[in-house]
């Protein structure tokens, strides 16, 4: 059973039951609501992280059952929907809050399906009266969808008395509170600097209802993703430049400063460029132009160049995949 057809079936083992006579069809709102075909879109982006995505499926029947409930006229208020995702980079967190969010939108908890991304330097000010109208310009950019919070740690810096965070601390908790029916906050970072964070802020901590923990990739998984970001961008791997890639990644795990699925990209860009030099050097020297299959081919020798594979460790390339 692939990962899709997965999704499919464990939620609607959640709402099949629950379509009685004279009840809610959970089941059709579910078709009718695109939920599943945002479940299919997080299984295609994303390898791996069966956590992650079988907690969002809970969320997402959570969801639909206070619908339900709704519907029945049932109290108990709605949801909480304030988030808090915690993993070391390059784990997904940006992508599975992109998504996180269409489902919001097209189950109605959310006015607008967009996803403002901040970090510190968004909210807080570097002099007194500055921190409050920029932590207020970004909820309101925010306001009616997600507003997600990268290493939001940062913004507690109780070491420097001068500091301006907890200012932007204290609004974002009263809209938390206050607005909580049209904004939702994810907040997102390394797990354990997250926990001190909320030890230090309880406020904070009382109003986050679901925590997501990101895994890192395994070897294999960090394999796949490398295949699958060669083939979105019409490139592939030969044989041998497949193996060197393994070896790659399997020392780079080992370094410090490694980025799971974002070093795997990072890798990959400095392949194209040496084989767009390698081809380019050919050509120079009277070879035929390449075909589309050399054009489309990463080989091992675009791999085995990198400094990795001396005991060294690559200079970072910025992307924006997370």
């Amino acid at each position: 059973m692939t990962d899709a057809a997965a999704t499919d079936t464990t939620l609607a083992t959640h709402v099949d039951p629950v379509a009685t006579t004279g009840g809610v069809d959970l089941a059709a709102l579910y078709r009718q609501s695109g939920v599943g075909e945002v479940m299919r879109q997080l299984d295609d982006e994303l390898v791996g992280l069966a956590p992650v995505k079988s907690r969002i499926r809970d969320i997402a029947a959570l969801l639909l059952v206070d619908k339900a409930r709704h519907a029945h006229g049932l109290g108990g208020g709605a949801p909480s929907l304030h988030m808090s995702f915690t993993g070391n980079p390059g784990t997904g967190k940006t992508t599975v809050a992109l998504r996180m969010a269409d489902i919001l939108h097209r189950l109605g908890y959310t006015r607008r399906n967009h996803v403002v991304a901040v970090t510190r330097d968004d909210l807080v000010g570097q002099y007194i009266g500055h921190t409050a109208p920029k932590t207020k310009e970004a909820l309101k950019k925010a306001m009616g969808g997600v507003l997600f919070i990268d290493e939001a740690y940062y913004l507690y810096r109780p070491e420097n008395e001068r500091d301006y965070g907890q200012e932007a601390i204290e609004i974002l908790l009263q809209v938390m509170e206050n607005q909580r029916d049209d904004l939702v906050v994810i907040l997102a970072g390394y797990r354990d600097r997250m926990e001190t964070f909320y030890r230090s802020n309880p406020g904070m901590a009382s109003r986050i209802a679901h925590h997501v923990d990101f895994p890192d990739y395994t070897p294999d998984e960090l394999l796949r993703i490398a295949e699958l970001l060669a083939a979105r961008m019409d490139y592939r791997f030969d044989e041998a430049g497949l193996a060197a890639m393994r070896e790659y990644i399997a020392l780079r795990v080992t370094q410090p400063h490694f980025a799971n699925a974002r070093s795997v990209r990072n890798a990959l860009d400095r392949a194209r460029l040496r084989q767009a030099s390698r081809l380019f050097s050919a050509a120079g020297e009277g070879e035929t132009t390449p075909d589309r299959e050399r054009l489309m081919t990463l080989s091992s020798e675009d791999l085995r160049a990198s400094r990795v594979f001396q005991g060294g460790r690559e200079s970072a390339i910025t992307t924006t995949h997370h």
